[in-house]
């Protein structure tokens, strides 16, 4: 595998969720699992939770809390050859379930930097907004709350050596802007001493002040968007003086089933192909950084972790495309490894070969892993 910090253009990144919650870790369901309609305590006849999804994780319905998962998920993107990942962030306000997600961004963030990779945030302004509309804030302490969030990133993110940086400056994604307007930025980045490079949505980017665009799947109106509707967007996008490409396997949502809207629209996945083409349109354009969108959004059925419909499609795409020095088969060693945490009983025994082979799949060492693990798997000693 290649080295930590080896530097690669393109740098590939993923757009990953944080707000998944589960009953065994947190106590409850999170609404990203049942939307207030589906019920995961209620099983099919294959065993598999039901959630808000149309597809539904390998390893389960997990919590974005939980330590394995998050080590399962980032051994699986270092395997696959993915640099890094945008997490999706809200602030710092206990607010909804904002709080909630800080931590496991906190998380994640420790993980990521433990297996070399890298990281980068996409700010939802959209916070501010539901605070604004809730009462919580005024307008003008919305400014101060949003302040105080990029106060907190510019202590504990920009300045990380992990962070993702264009240009000699810090990359932040804003999903939008959807409530700050061109003029607001920089009273809200005012007490920032790491000024970040912005990048908004391509329909947004220029009239909310952004220093660039980042392409997302272009769904809208809530029908079929047809592969020459796409493949004119990105276009579009690849045009640009200075944008993040994205790569997206498609999108399904599931909003209409769960009573809540009507859906925003659909793109085919094509067995895999409207992938593998907008992985390739993104690694052939100008672009220094390419989003896929995304690791994990069920909601939206944009993700591209290993799931039960899909299984490990996507992750050996991005293997064949930018290469990761692991083989396919190698994917399916951390998803071991988190069921045999999981299943383990508390044995210390287990738990330190479990860990050991952890650490072997952190270095690279998949032929030594998966021995260990499978050996833990059949009960035997191993060497």
């Amino acid at each position: 595998m290649p080295a930590t910090g080896v530097a690669r253009d393109p740098l590939v990144l993923v757009h990953y969720m944080a707000w998944y919650e589960s009953k065994p870790a947190s106590g409850a369901w999170g609404w990203h699992w049942t939307m207030g309609h589906f019920d995961p305590e209620v099983t099919g006849g294959d065993g598999r939770r039901q959630i808000a999804s149309h597809d539904g994780p390998l390893i389960g319905p997990y919590d974005s809390g939980d330590d394995d998962a998050l080590e399962c998920q980032v051994l699986l993107m270092k395997l696959a050859g993915i640099d890094g990942v945008v997490v999706d962030w809200y602030g710092t306000s206990d607010f909804r379930d904002y709080a909630m997600i800080h931590r496991n961004t906190q998380r994640l963030i420790g993980r990521v930097k433990q297996a070399g990779l890298k990281f980068a945030i996409c700010y939802e302004d959209q916070s501010i907004k539901h605070m604004v509309e809730a009462g919580r804030v005024t307008a003008a302490g919305g400014i101060d709350e949003a302040a105080k969030a990029m106060k907190w990133l510019d202590q504990h993110c920009f300045r990380d050596e992990a962070y993702v940086t264009l240009s000699g400056r810090p990359v932040l994604m804003v999903f939008g802007p959807q409530h700050f307007t061109a003029p607001q930025w920089p009273e809200v980045l005012a007490g920032v001493d790491h000024r970040p490079k912005l990048f908004g949505l391509p329909h947004l980017a220029r009239e909310t002040g952004m220093d660039g665009a980042f392409g997302w799947p272009p769904v809208s109106g809530g029908s079929e968007i047809p592969r020459e509707t796409w493949l004119d967007y990105l276009k579009d996008l690849h045009s640009r003086e200075t944008v993040i490409s994205v790569a997206f396997p498609g999108y399904h949502d599931i909003y209409q089933e769960a009573g809540l809207h009507d859906r925003y629209g659909f793109i085919d996945a094509r067995e895999g192909k409207t992938f593998g083409e907008t992985l390739a349109l993104a690694r052939d354009s100008a672009a220094a950084i390419i989003q896929i969108a995304t690791w994990n959004d069920y909601g939206e059925g944009t993700g591209i972790e290993p799931a039960d419909k899909s299984g490990f499609r996507y992750l050996e795409v991005v293997q064949d495309s930018f290469g990761s020095g692991a083989s396919a088969a190698d994917l399916r060693l951390p998803v071991l490894l988190y069921q045999l945490r999981k299943s383990h009983g508390g044995d210390p025994l287990l738990a330190a070969k479990l860990e050991s082979a952890s650490k072997l799949l952190h270095a690279g060492k998949t032929a030594d892993a998966r021995k260990l693990l499978e050996a833990v798997r059949a009960g035997v000693p191993a060497e």
